[in-house]
């Protein structure tokens, strides 16, 4: 191996969001991480939601708004194919009256 070309390996402390602390050997000296074995829901069998960046947040309002959106346009369609209908009822008198007529 050659010498003086590795990272200097030592102790180190990994320091988590939950105020949880691990002893470690690593090459840089301290770490900060967001969740580790003593929060982590998988570790603690608590339900919650592990969002790091607001992803289930951003998740949940585009489904609430493709919600709307979905019914808004359920409603258009229903007053398109309503008026259609109307029209097709409109349409069948007139041929009716036509009918009925003498030329």
């Amino acid at each position: 191996m050659k010498k003086d070309i590795h990272p200097a390996y030592g102790p180190a402390e990994i320091v988590c969001a939950c105020g949880n602390k691990v002893k470690t050997a690593s090459t840089v000296p301290e770490m900060q991480v967001e969740i580790c074995s003593a929060c982590h829901p998988f570790y603690t069998g608590q339900k919650k939601i592990v969002d790091t960046a607001g992803r289930v947040d951003r998740f949940t309002k585009r489904f609430e708004v493709s919600k709307t959106l979905q019914a808004e346009k359920e409603k258009r369609q229903a007053e398109k194919a309503k008026k259609k209908k109307k029209v097709k009822i409109e349409k069948k008198e007139i041929v009716g009256k036509k009918k009925g007529r003498k030329k």
